[in-house]
């Protein structure tokens, strides 16, 4: 079987990159880019800034601390948004399958171009494109899977690239910190450390059956992925639309209080939907069907957001200037459109680190226990909600018109 050739993409310190772009005094000082007051989050720093300690996540108030000098920005997701798609329609054009992971990664298969063109000048032509036309840093590992691709691009920063030749996989990642490993958490990291596991060759030479027992299923694949085995495909990108959920009742009613509570668990529900998918929306529309079959929808565009707190009460308003309360609802849904790849970690700008905590752990939990394993109070009576099939294209819902 001949060997693959894939690429990995990485935009260096996104955030911060795009920033300097638009204002050029920025060039060379620490930046501290995420939450303004002392309760809110890192969301991307600097290089300047990362020498002093502070990194991606850490409290703003520490970051302070540790970089007094350091320049704080709230950060606009709507600029990171345009720059993501700026970069994304360069790599669509020169490229047939390519995968977008986050609003500045993407993995490119680029097997079989060598008998044309060379994939290493084809990537490198890439790159020096997309900093041309953007100005933009960026940077690429080029090998024949993903996993060692992804960590050379993280040697190969700031901006610059690196190719790792077929064979050549496991004497590349044996000197590296087994942190290098995409799978490998803080937790992960600290169980191997205490086993004295630090470096990459070491897992390489254990048994698999060995690290199979003290991580259990992950111990094969992270074995596999320290000697450089990775045959995970490219996945073919494509932008989802929306995602929707709807709910007929058997009795038409006029009870607000429950239509209310339905309202704010499908809102929950599909904000969840939206992190899972690592997705974030900009219009929320309502749609009411009454008991006369006449269907009404407003709609509502937000900044950027897979926020509970941010969708729940747009939900809610909407809903407050569609109701007609003279008349029985047959049907009410909720739908979330626009929808661009962006993990919750673009409204850092603005939420606190206890809030950003809650949504992990709730999130934490549905993943682990289900969906409605976790909710709020007021959507707690809705027993059952329709739920839109997360991200596969307008209004598909997996639990279309469930009856209550």
């Amino acid at each position: 079987m001949p060997a693959r050739s894939i690429m990995h993409m990485d935009l260096d310190t996104f955030f911060v990159s795009v920033e300097r772009l638009l204002d050029s005094r920025l060039e060379g000082k620490p930046i501290l880019l995420g939450g303004t007051s002392d309760r809110g989050v890192v969301a991307s720093c600097s290089y300047e800034a990362r020498s002093f300690g502070v990194h991606s996540g850490m409290s703003m108030k520490m970051a302070r601390q540790l970089c007094p000098e350091g320049i704080v920005i709230r950060g606009n997701s709507s600029n990171y948004m345009k720059y993501s798609a700026m970069v994304t329609d360069i790599i669509k054009e020169s490229f047939p399958l390519y995968e977008k992971t986050s609003i500045d990664e993407f993995y490119v298969d680029l097997s079989g171009m060598d008998r044309f063109f060379g994939c290493l000048k084809m990537a490198s032509e890439s790159r020096k494109r997309i900093i041309k036309e953007t100005g933009l840093p960026i940077s690429f590992g080029l090998s024949q899977n993903k996993t060692v691709s992804k960590v050379a691009t993280g040697e190969a920063k700031p901006n610059n690239q690196i190719k790792v030749d077929t064979g050549l996989e496991k004497a590349f990642l044996a000197p590296l910190s087994i942190k290098k490993i995409p799978m490998v958490g803080d937790k992960t990291y600290q169980l191997l450390s205490n086993l004295g596991v630090k470096q990459i060759r070491t897992l390489q030479q254990m048994q698999p059956e060995m690290l199979e027992k003290v991580l259990g299923k992950n111990g094969l694949l992270l074995w596999k992925k320290a000697n450089g085995v990775d045959t995970s495909p490219v996945i073919p990108y494509t932008e989802r639309k929306s995602i929707s959920t709807e709910r007929t009742f058997d009795r038409d009613t006029i009870d607000v209080a429950k239509l209310k509570g339905i309202l704010t668990a499908m809102a929950e529900n599909l904000a969840f939907q939206l992190r899972r998918g690592n997705k974030v929306c900009a219009c929320v529309t309502v749609k009411v069907r009454y008991s006369d079959f006449n269907t009404y929808t407003l709609q509502a565009h937000i900044p950027y957001s897979s926020a509970d707190h941010v969708l729940i009460p747009k939900v809610l308003e909407l809903f407050d200037r569609l109701y007609n309360k003279r008349l029985l609802v047959r049907l009410i849904g909720v739908r979330l459109s626009s929808l661009v790849t962006g993990s919750y970690q673009m409204d850092l700008f603005s939420d606190n680190e206890e809030l950003i905590n809650l949504y992990q752990a709730m999130d934490k939990i549905r993943n682990r226990f289900g969906d409605r394993s976790v909710m709020r109070a007021s959507g707690i009576q809705a027993r059952s909600i329709g739920r839109g099939n997360p991200f596969t294209g307008d209004a598909a819902p997996l639990l279309a018109n469930r009856r209550s």
